[in-house]
């Protein structure tokens, strides 16, 4: 079990990237989202199994390792589907959502940080599941001033 722990919470070994692991995550995210899009039902699914996978797993590194490890690379997998989810597939959209999503997880301002004190895989996955979600309003208000 910990080898599929370990598996999902490097994001198939994303995560052992010596620096930039979580934005090496996040746009190898968006880059697969772009080349294989799917319909909203299938996000939804997708969404929810990267959630519940993403906890479990790293709950279960941060054992091994540290909370929320640099390691762990699932939660920028997860929190750039919380971004991208139910918005069309445009290369801008995608690329702003990545950057977007990345200040806010880098930043965490909003009360992004204090995410981060919830226990267990629950703290590791929650700042970037809210930074994702932020970066999806700011996404949703450039769309419509139809600056995206």
């Amino acid at each position: 079990m910990t080898a599929l722990a370990r598996m999902i919470a490097t994001a198939g070994g994303i995560g052992f990237i010596p620096k930039g692991g979580g934005t090496a995550a996040a746009v190898a995210f968006c880059i697969i989202w772009y080349l294989f899009p799917m319909g909203y039902m299938y996000q939804g699914i997708l969404l929810l199994v990267l959630l519940l996978a993403g906890t479990w797993s790293a709950g279960r590194m941060e054992t091994v390792w540290e909370h929320d490890s640099q390691r762990i690379v699932i939660d920028e997998v997860a929190g750039m589907m919380m971004t991208l989810a139910f918005l069309p597939y445009k290369p801008a959209i995608i690329i702003v959502g990545c950057v977007l999503f990345r200040f806010f997880d880098i930043v965490k301002p909003l009360g992004i940080g204090r995410a981060e004190i919830l226990p267990g895989g629950f703290g590791v996955m929650a700042d970037d599941v809210l930074a994702g979600f932020y970066a999806q309003v700011l996404l949703r208000v450039l769309m419509a001033l139809n600056l995206l």
